[in-house]
């Protein structure tokens, strides 16, 4: 974006009243989409006007049911016949509908809305989704398209960096804001212990064995073979009463999750191990957990499960990769009185193990300084640190103006009381 150009646009009005497009791929039910949906009700709510430019999908219905509004666009499609018009679409319905707002989300929505000449004082915003493996043959334009940006925004501090590594813009432009999870859904509150008990029997539970969890589909870049022989040491030095308990699709690599199965055996502790699938009650399945492990090798752009895990009131113990280290904070990034979590070195069983060790020895009711030591926290909430650029609100208004926040029970119950999950 030029000088001119901003000259031109002048100061961003206020969201009441503003017409505000998103642009996606489609209205599945993914991440994405999601995001999509939530961002326009909050804009709704604001008093502006959501737009939702996508190819047709099951929140299609949601977004309308709630007000927002549905153009159909083949908003992933990299088919330069397509894109070309998909670009004259966006031309014509941008200045048609005087749009103040374009945010697009993903490479292919991004570049279709920098293609198409906005009218006078749109402010282009873009979602910035990070490329995987190597440089694509389309890196340069979305690089030209993200640098026309007036703010990015990325789902993490890991992504940000990647971001502006990758295409050399303006770090002030970024700004991290961290993906929704369903508080509603995620809430010990809300579980009935019924569900818990169904949970148990359908995993074999014995009386009194703990569960440590580990979510997520079985992949090798997951890293839960690591947990395995994790498992193996920990039994050696005396742990015993538990079950790992992999709750994640197993079919997409069946060698790798029959792998896992084996090596338990070989190593005599099978029976400590279930491999369940994919699980429909995962906060139930939280909630039954003494722990829950995230054992990643390939970096995440964003410790979703991590977050869910918190919000249901369980530690974490995670690899140190990616953008884990930003939810799961510990030593020596924060003090030992804020610590909420463990953290390990990706692929290190020897000190996976000696992480889950130590959750074992420090339990989170008798951490030092946990209730006390850590500043005052709304309960419920817990910040995911501001970072760069916090006027994103002026341009973006609703995602910016939930101020970066994950929501999740406090472990301590009150001031001064301690609950060890």
């Amino acid at each position: 974006m030029t000088a001119a150009d901003t000259d031109r646009q002048g100061a961003p009005r206020t969201l009441p009243g503003a017409t505000v497009l998103q642009i996606v791929g489609s209205l599945a039910d993914d991440d994405p989409a999601r995001a999509t949906v939530d961002v326009a009700l909050a804009l709704l709510r604001s008093g502006a006007r959501a737009i939702v430019a996508g190819a047709d999908g099951p929140l299609v219905g949601e977004l309308q049911g709630i007000g927002g509004e549905w153009i159909r666009l083949a908003g992933a499609t990299h088919n330069p016949l397509s894109a070309r018009r998909n670009v004259r679409a966006l031309e014509e319905f941008i200045s048609a509908e005087r749009v103040d707002i374009v945010n697009a989300r993903g490479v292919a929505a991004t570049l279709a809305a920098a293609a198409a000449p906005t009218a006078t004082g749109t402010w282009p915003v873009s979602t910035y989704a990070r490329p995987a493996g190597a440089h694509r043959w389309y890196d340069r334009g979305y690089g030209r398209a993200l640098a026309g940006s007036a703010r990015i925004i990325a789902h993490s501090a890991y992504v940000a960096d990647d971001l502006v590594a990758r295409y050399k813009v303006d770090s002030e432009r970024v700004t991290v804001i961290p993906r929704r999870i369903d508080t509603h859904l995620f809430d010990p509150a809300q579980i009935n212990p019924a569900r818990i008990a169904t949970l148990r029997r359908a995993w074999k539970m014995g009386r009194g064995a703990r569960v440590f969890l580990v979510p997520g589909q079985v992949d090798p870049r997951k890293g839960q073979l690591t947990v395995v022989e994790a498992a193996r040491m920990l039994v050696t030095g005396g742990l015993k009463d538990v079950v790992f308990v992999f709750a994640g699709d197993d079919q997409r690599h069946p060698d790798y999750a029959q792998m896992i199965t084996s090596r338990a055996g070989a190593h005599g502790i099978g029976a400590m191990f279930r491999r369940v699938g994919t699980c429909r009650d995962m906060p139930a399945a939280y909630a039954a957990s003494d722990i829950v492990i995230i054992p990643a090798i390939e970096p995440p752009t964003f410790g979703r499960v991590a977050a869910e895990a918190f919000a249901m009131g369980r530690p974490v113990v995670a690899s140190a990769v990616g953008a884990l280290p930003e939810i799961v904070r510990a030593p020596p990034a924060v003090s030992e009185s804020e610590r909420i979590g463990w953290l390990c070195t990706p692929d290190d069983p020897i000190d996976l193990a000696r992480a889950i060790a130590a959750r074992g020895r420090n339990r989170y009711g008798d951490a030092p300084g946990n209730c006390g030591g850590s500043p005052p926290v709304r309960p419920g909430h817990v910040l995911v640190g501001p970072r760069r650029g916090a006027d994103v609100g002026d341009l973006c208004g609703p995602a910016a103006q939930q101020r970066l926040m994950v929501r999740r029970p406090a472990f301590c119950r009150s001031s001064g009381d301690c609950a060890a999950p």
